[in-house]
């Protein structure tokens, strides 16, 4: 026990994974941080700066050719269908970097950081502030089945019944679909996929469990923000029309969110990955139940979120651009602890949804020790 083993899933199609190590690791985080060259933890402005701009010119070259889809027919709509995925591909790099500043990881200035925090995620319509100290939270407790914040797994016992008949391929599609179109709104407005609170939870009210007394006023600063951003977009729609909104912003909006519930379902749910009951969870363990993927060409466009997760739950202060580095230095400390799966992301996604249904102890022990099940 502790090296994780092997587990099967499916009555109908055995599938068998090397599950990772559960035992308490034999290095510390302080033996990792050595391990990593001292410049990686080095946050420069400057060099943030410069990939936001890089996006952004990108995302206005995109913007401004807009006025030349002229065409009708199949052309245009081809036009239309590049210039939606290019938007929202980029515009979720944007996000990353927003999400870096929420983890002070853009500059050495935290009052930088929140600013631009807070001016790119209210473009994108989240509540910067509420949802930085919901992330803050889920850093601190990831891998623990009580009190992380976000895709925590559930007992078989608390499995919805919908979700019970629809374990079949089309169910599956229905509702890995229903996920990756409402599943973000649905976290800020009701903490879905969230951990339970004893009262209604919603990132959006500065009295939500989710949040402390001191957080308080800086929730109702991001609500106003995205209701500035809110009216802009109604301007914006009232002028040129809010057909032409809906394509040049809500369709681009709609694909980030996809990004966003796709990225980090697949980077912590994998049948591979323990969960541990309040009296066996500690913090290294709990960072360790992750995984890298691997997204191709996106892998550099998402700002490598996607491939040096297990890093960036290391050291979420570090900047992006030297976390390939900093994941390369560690690896060999890691060992079978780090985790990584090349499987094409689509197969993956429907793959992890079949077998991580659930998540109980193993019949033969180690009790506090939660593993993805199916049947």
């Amino acid at each position: 026990m502790g090296k994780g083993g092997k587990a099967n899933f499916d009555d109908d199609e055995q599938s068998i994974v090397e599950r990772a190590p559960y035992a308490k690791p034999p290095f510390t985080i302080g033996q990792l941080k050595k391990a990593i060259p001292p410049h990686c933890f080095q946050r420069s402005a400057l060099k943030s700066s410069m990939y936001l701009v890089v996006d952004l010119a990108i995302i206005g070259a995109f913007l401004y050719a807009t006025r030349y889809f002229v065409f009708d027919g199949v052309l245009g709509w081809a036009m239309w269908a590049s210039y939606w995925v290019v938007q929202g591909c980029v515009a979720t790099g944007v996000w990353v970097i927003a999400h870096e500043c929420g983890h002070h990881a853009f500059s050495e200035h935290q009052w930088l950081d929140d600013t631009v925090g807070f001016i790119l995620h209210s473009c994108l319509l989240v509540p910067y502030f509420s949802w930085k100290y919901s992330h803050r939270r889920h850093h601190s407790n990831t891998g623990s089945v009580s009190r992380d914040e976000v895709f925590v797994p559930k007992k078989k016992e608390n499995v919805a019944p919908i979700a019970q008949y629809l374990q079949h391929p089309p169910g599956r599609i229905i509702l890995i679909t229903i996920m990756l179109l409402f599943g973000w709104p649905a976290y800020l407005f009701c903490n879905a996929s969230g951990r339970p609170y004893p009262k209604f939870a919603s990132h959006f009210d500065p009295s939500s469990p989710i949040f402390s007394k001191r957080e308080q006023l800086q929730i109702i600063l991001s609500d106003v923000g995205l209701l500035f951003v809110g009216l802009g977009l109604y301007s914006l729609g009232s002028a040129y029309g809010f057909l032409w909104l809906f394509k040049i912003y809500g369709v681009p909006l709609l694909i980030v969110n996809m990004f966003l519930v796709l990225i980090t379902y697949l980077q912590h749910t994998h049948p591979a990955l323990p969960h541990y009951e309040d009296a066996e969870w500690d913090w290294i363990r709990g960072a360790l139940a992750t995984v890298d993927r691997d997204y191709g060409i996106l892998n550099h466009v998402f700002h490598h979120i996607v491939d040096t997760h297990v890093a960036h739950h290391m050291f979420s202060t570090m900047p992006h651009y030297h976390a390939q580095e900093a994941t390369k230095a560690i690896k060999p400390i890691l060992g079978s602890y780090y985790q990584f799966d090349s499987t094409p992301v689509p197969l993956a996604l429907y793959r992890d949804y079949k077998q991580c249904v659930y998540v109980e102890a193993d019949s033969d022990g180690g009790d506090g020790v939660l593993w993805y099940k199916c049947k």
